[in-house]
């Protein structure tokens, strides 16, 4: 565990300092052969940066903390869960609830990392590996902007991979550009899928066109092809994130989520991604093999039509934790998906609580591949 500094809420002050594996800018880890593994391969660790901005949770905040610790739970039975926190207080609630919900602790392990916010897809760290390279292990810093600039402040969430990389004294690719952990989804053999509606939004990077985009996505993640969709759900405050919207299970499946209710705002557009998808062609020449998961019934809270969607689930070494919301598709969500990690445990966990924060377990956590 690092040691906590004078003031953990303050930016780091030697910030350049963290800097120093800065790598040539000719240089880029697809040139060197890194790419980013699926999800569905193996962990070595999940990232997360534990909840505290009442903000998020506006009058709520106290009641996501059970539900969250189920989570670390779940992870902690087959992978360690490393957790930044501000402080030695901070750390002491956390492992409060996360002993309540029983998890393993000898694989729960703390970092006094400061973060502004819980969203820990969108500002931790991308790890690339190449199993033959001497350091097998990297990390890409990606710029982030708290979804163009939606929440300030944003300036110690932006710094969390550097830390991380200081801390194990991993190698730091820094691309220069806006990019989320959740606007990104891989199939493991060269193919990235992205929405257009989130990353050529001009709140991240005005300056690039999607041609550029894709090149920085093939260069930075290592991979061969870009595939995009267009449109995000309705409530998404990421301008569209694909981890609410389409998820790849295997090199060549995406579960894809379909709106069934022709009067709710989702469905033309939901509609629209599936013809999308029914076009696209891998690397290899295949089509993608397509499964329909549905929407849950709609979330509103105080007026508010809420991102809720059973794609946002996330995938453990030994189990996949999908988000629920007490309705009756749950169960429907839950058997589809578990149709296609046989050798996982699927396991709904309720997020209705969670949600009012415009994000669940996907956007919480960011995984840390084994090589």
């Amino acid at each position: 565990m690092l040691d906590p500094t004078k003031d953990l809420n303050a930016k780091p002050a030697n910030l350049p300092d963290l800097r120093t594996s800065r790598l040539s800018d000719h240089t880029t880890p697809k040139q060197l052969g890194y790419y980013f593994p699926a999800e569905f391969a193996p962990h070595t660790a999940t990232w997360l940066s534990w909840p505290h901005k009442e903000a998020s949770w506006p009058g709520k905040i106290n009641t996501i903390f059970p539900r969250y610790a189920e989570f670390i739970k779940y992870l902690s039975f087959s992978e360690k869960v490393c957790i930044n926190v501000a402080n030695e207080k901070m750390r002491e609630f956390a492992t409060e609830h996360i002993v309540n919900a029983g998890a393993n602790m000898d694989n729960i392990q703390f970092f006094f990392h400061p973060t502004n916010d819980a969203w820990c897809r969108d500002h931790g760290p991308a790890f690339l590996i190449n199993p033959k390279a001497e350091s097998k292990k990297v990390i890409v810093d990606w710029g982030y902007n708290a979804w163009g600039g939606k929440y300030p402040p944003y300036d110690l969430d932006d710094v969390i991979p550097t830390l991380i990389a200081k801390q194990y004294n991993l190698p730091v690719y820094y691309p220069g550009i806006v990019m989320e952990g959740g606007s990104v989804e891989f199939n493991g053999n060269g193919t990235l899928m992205t929405s257009t509606a989130c990353l050529l939004n001009p709140n991240r990077n005005p300056h690039l066109n999607q041609q550029l985009i894709e090149e920085y996505l093939c260069n930075y993640y290592g991979v061969e092809q870009v595939l995009w969709v267009d449109e995000g759900i309705i409530g998404d405050d990421t301008d569209g994130h694909i981890d609410d919207t389409v998820r790849f299970v295997n090199e060549d499946t995406v579960l894809t989520v379909i709106e069934e209710n022709p009067l709710n705002e989702n469905y033309g557009l939901l509609k629209h991604n599936l013809k999308q998808l029914q076009q696209m062609r891998l690397l290899n020449g295949k089509q993608l093999n397509i499964i329909e998961l549905p929407m849950p019934d709609e979330v509103i809270y105080e007026g508010q039509s809420l991102p809720a969607s059973y794609a946002n689930f996330y995938i453990s070494n030994k189990y996949v934790i999908v988000p629920t919301f007490k309705c009756d598709k749950d169960d429907k969500a839950l058997r589809i998906i578990a149709d296609w990690f046989t050798t996982r445990e699927v396991v709904g966990i309720d997020s209705t609580d969670i949600i009012w924060g415009l994000g669940s377990f996907h956007c919480l956590s960011q995984q840390e591949p084994a090589v």
